[in-house]
Order: structure tokens, then sequence, then C-alpha cells
């Protein structure tokens, strides 16, 4: 009986078309799924955690496939790091139950947004943190977030193309903290919407430049209306921070 196997792994995404598969662009599934066929010898279908956007980076992402290989668990990771581009890097390898499933056994996600906030851009941050040179009021903004915590309908807060039949989602925390000249958005949730997060910062972004009331967010959400929400921030200061499959565990923060 084949090993159905879960890989833990991160990467860079700036020069990636994203997670997902595409004709004709270099994408992190199409990296994966070539460095698997090179160690396993055998083709693999890939089931992933999440579909993350061209330019969007992950510290911890997830996926499983079934496979006759018997090699050890560390060797499959010795193996693939050694033929994957340097971008993209494996650091768990575990054989899991037969009906485990990347996507539909998470329990929920927690994604980071980074904003290198000074006048001067820092060329260490062009791809991995959005530039943001005016003063950002981390406190204000933090309060502002606590908003989005709870069960919701984010229809405000999802881009169009989206075929998701629900649009309800529960966040657990939504933080913003500073770290010097870094500013780091931080949010749990069981799931996200197409752009949600993105949607998200963007929202605060607004916020902060007086665009968008601090205190309206819980209208915009109830509004179900894309286009009383922000900006949809850049992809590059977007992270995949951590999956949880076990219960309890994303509430925790474990």
């Amino acid at each position: 009986m084949p090993r159905n196997l879960k890989l833990t792994l991160r990467y860079d995404g700036s020069a990636f078309h994203g997670w997902q598969f595409q004709p004709n662009c270099i994408t992190v599934e199409e990296q994966l799924k070539r460095a698997c066929f090179q160690i396993l010898r055998e083709e693999v279908k890939i089931t992933s955690c999440s579909r993350t956007d061209a330019g969007v980076h992950a510290n911890m992402f997830c996926c499983n496939f079934k496979t006759n290989c018997e090699r050890e668990n560390s060797k499959i990771i010795q193996g693939l790091n050694a033929v994957l581009p340097e971008s993209v890097a494996v650091y768990g390898c575990d054989d899991v139950s037969n009906d485990f499933h990347a996507r539909y056994s998470c329990k929920g996600k927690e994604y980071i947004y980074k904003i290198w906030n000074e006048r001067q851009r820092n060329p260490f941050y062009n791809k991995y943190a959005l530039h943001f040179p005016r003063i950002l009021d981390e406190a204000m903004l933090d309060k502002a977030a606590k908003a989005f915590i709870g069960e919701h309908d984010f229809a405000s807060f999802c881009s169009s193309g989206s075929s998701v039949l629900s649009t309800v989602r529960t966040v657990y925390d939504f933080s913003v903290e500073r770290r010097d000249k870094l500013v780091v958005f931080k949010v749990c949730a069981n799931g996200f919407l197409y752009n949600m997060v993105r949607i998200m910062a963007g929202t605060l972004l607004d916020i902060n430049d007086g665009k968008i009331a601090p205190d309206s967010i819980s209208d915009i959400i109830n509004s179900k209306k894309r286009e009383r929400a922000g900006i949809t921030a850049p992809p590059s200061g977007l992270y995949l921070n951590r999956v949880f499959y076990e219960e309890g565990e994303i509430e925790s923060g474990k």
C-alpha cells in the first residue's frame, strides 16, 4: 500500500508565479513535483494546504502525496533539498494516515504581513516587505484590527474571481506590532478568502492615512461590499507563517 507523506517546506516566493502549477510559468508546485520525480523516481500528485499568489512567501507550507518509495524520511528531505532551487527548502517529512489531506485536514492558518516603515527604502526588504514611508501608528492599528476577530462574513475582504461557496470565516486573533522600523500584521483564522489578508492589510494602511475611519471595520464587514474596504496591499510583504492541523492548536497559539 502506498505511503502518504506530508512535507513541510518554506520558500521565497519572489521568483515564483505562486504555488499552483501554471503552463509557461515557474511555480513552487512545479519545482517540487520535478524534484520528487528525481528523488522518488515516480510521478506524484501533490495536494497543498493553500495556494499562494505570485510574490507571496511561506515560512511554513504543507503538502502531501502518495508514494511507493521506501526511502527514509530524512533521506527524502536531503534528496529533495539537493535538487530544489535555493529559494525552496523542505524541513519536514512525515508519514501520515491514508486519509490525511493537506487542505481539508487543516484546522487553520496564520499569516503575517511585513512593512518597512521608514522614509528611505531598505534594499534588503525590496521583495520581502512593503515600503511604507509615512509614519505608522501601530497602537491605533492594533486596536482597530481587533474588530476583525470573530466569526463574520468577510465578503468585503475578498477579491472578485473567488469560487468559494461561503465567505464566512472565523478570525481568532489579529495583532499589529512594531519591531523597530519593521511593522508586522499577524492574523490567525480557520481559513482565508482570496486576497483576504492583503485587503485587511490595505484597509489598515488606509485607516492609518485617514482615508477610512478607525472604528469602521465592523461596518465594512457588515456591508459585504468590497468597495467599502481598502486597497489590496502588494504581495511581497505577505507570508504564510504557520499551518495548524491539531484541534485547539490555533486558538492556543502553540
